[in-house]
Order: structure tokens, then C-alpha cells, then sequence
């Protein structure tokens, strides 16, 4: 019975030590990232339609800005998350369908989901908030 007690102890600790945390990914450098851009300015017009995007220069490599609706629009860092040090930016694939690593070949949706590997997580995501024009990038 005594050997019993010892033993729920030991078995906890090993069942936090083991617990799922898919961050086995290298980790991109923190950047503060307060941005804001006008959704109708003439430095922007894909933004004007679905599935359309923007590079803004803020962030770590650069952000990925891409409307999912009239009231909707995600944000994303250009940054694999397969190998965040290489050289490489992300850019939006001319069939305007993805979003691609030109160095390791990783493929993401416009959700910023992984697609294709070698990357395993999903692109680093900004807060955003629309209010009127004005749409709000944060982290």
C-alpha cells in the first residue's frame, strides 16, 4: 500500500512531462507590432476584393495582410515557422491561393494553415480589427 503512494507522486510528474505541446517549432523573434492601414487607400487595391493582400513592413520579416471578406481580414508574419532564420520572406503564390516559402517550399492557406511541409505549425497570427477603413494589427 505504501509503495502505492509513492508511486501517484511520481506518475503525476511524469504526466506533465509528457504533455502535448506542439511547440517543437523554432520560435520567431518577438516584435511589437501596432500597425494600422486604410483598407481603401490606393497603396493597397487587392484589399478591395476576397482573397486579396497587402505586405506591410512591421513585425519580424514583414506582415501578410489578406481579406477574407468585406468585414474580415487576417494577419499574417512572414516568417516560416519550418525555419524562421533563413532568408527567406513569405509571399502570397501568384495563383493567389497560398502563401509559400520560396526557401524551404512550405505551403500555408490564406488561413495561415499549413498545406505543405516541412513546416508542422501554423504561420504566426496578429490581432486585427476593422473600424470603418482603418484596420488595426497587433499582437
Amino acid at each position: 500500500m505504501r509503495s502505492k503512494l509513492l508511486l501517484l507522486p511520481l506518475l503525476a510528474i511524469l504526466a506533465g512531462a509528457c504533455s502535448k505541446d506542439n511547440s517543437n517549432s523554432p520560435i520567431i523573434p518577438y516584435v511589437p507590432v501596432n500597425a494600422q492601414l486604410n483598407i481603401n487607400s490606393q497603396l493597397y487595391p487587392d484589399l478591395r476584393q476576397d482573397g486579396g493582400y497587402a505586405y506591410l513592413p512591421d513585425g519580424y520579416k514583414g506582415i501578410i495582410v489578406v481579406r477574407q471578406n468585406a468585414g474580415s481580414y487576417l494577419a499574417f508574419e512572414r516568417t516560416c515557422t519550418y525555419d524562421p532564420t533563413n532568408e527567406c520572406v513569405l509571399e502570397v503564390d501568384p495563383s493567389r491561393l497560398y502563401i509559400t516559402d520560396p526557401c524551404c517550399g512550405s505551403q500555408f492557406n490564406l488561413q495561415g494553415q499549413v498545406i505543405g511541409g516541412p513546416a508542422i505549425s501554423a504561420l504566426l497570427q496578429y490581432r486585427t480589427s476593422l473600424v470603418a477603413s482603418t484596420l488595426y494589427i497587433s499582437n
